[in-house]
């Protein structure tokens, strides 16, 4: 597994798609993934610190997990399959206990920066990008 950073958010509210790349942390590869507005837009306010007034579906998700005595230990984009990744949300529910639960990537970013988790790309996911931004 490979290390990623939100790199880039690009929002164009006359399209329905949006765009978010992921920078490997050290390192050079990108990962562009295409989301919807919803969660661009959850994960561009709070990135740029506005609090609404009131929560948010991922803020209510958050919360509901801090409530229960859990922890987004980190999210993992874990697989591309008929042009659509996959990811998983862990949580950590005691020191040696991870629940492993299937969501959207765009889900599991707008998670992962609001609870400061890292992020990442399994390797053979990245190989299949650069298979396709290659043409190889």
């Amino acid at each position: 597994m490979v290390e990623m950073e939100l790199s880039k958010i690009i929002i164009d509210e006359k399209r329905h798609d949006q765009l978010i790349v992921l920078k490997e942390k050290g390192g050079s590869r990108l990962l562009p993934i295409i989301i919807g507005l919803n969660e661009a837009s959850a994960i561009k306010l709070q990135i740029s610190g506005f609090v609404p007034p009131r929560p948010l579906t991922h803020d209510l998700l958050y919360s509901t997990i801090t409530t229960l005595a859990a922890d987004i230990d980190r999210v993992i984009v874990d697989k591309l399959e008929d042009n659509t990744f996959h990811a998983k949300l862990v949580l950590k529910t005691s020191p040696e206990q991870l629940k492993i639960i299937d969501a959207r990537p765009s889900d599991t970013i707008a998670l992962a920066v609001r609870a400061h988790a890292p992020i990442f790309v399994e390797d053979e996911v990245l190989k299949q990008m650069d298979v396709f931004n290659t043409g190889k």
